[in-house]
C-alpha cells in the first residue's frame, strides 16, 4: 500500500519536474512536448487494484527524458558563463584560472 502511494508521488515528482524544465527552456506547459508527457502519464495511469508494467517503463523514460533536459540546460549555463569574449586582459585571465599576479614594484 505504501509503496503504491510512494511510486504515485515519485511520478507525480517527476512530471512536475519534466514539465518545470521544459518550462525553463520556453517551451512552457502549452508545449507540444508537455502537452503529449501529460497525455502519457493519464494513460498509464494505474489504479491500486491493476499493476501496469507500461506505468514502471513510462516512469522510467520520464526520468531518462528528465536528466537529459536538466543536462542539457546545465550544458547550456556552463557554455555562456565560459564561452569566449574576444580578447582578455592578463588580469582577467589570471583570475579566471586562479593565478595571481605579482605586483608592480612600481
Amino acid at each position: 500500500m505504501a509503496t503504491t502511494a510512494t511510486k504515485l508521488s515519485t511520478s507525480s515528482q517527476t512530471l512536475k519536474r519534466l514539465l518545470s524544465e521544459l518550462k525553463s527552456i520556453n517551451m512552457g506547459s502549452s508545449s507540444l512536448a508537455a502537452k503529449y508527457i501529460v497525455d502519457q502519464y493519464r494513460r498509464f495511469e494505474t489504479t491500486e487494484q491493476v499493476h501496469c508494467r507500461a506505468k514502471e517503463e513510462l516512469q522510467f523514460t520520464a526520468e531518462t527524458y528528465l536528466s537529459y533536459l536538466e543536462s542539457t540546460r546545465k550544458l547550456k549555463e556552463l557554455n555562456e558563463s565560459y564561452r569566449g569574449k574576444g580578447e582578455r586582459s592578463i588580469r582577467d585571465t589570471a583570475d579566471m584560472v586562479g593565478f595571481k599576479l605579482p605586483h608592480d614594484p612600481k
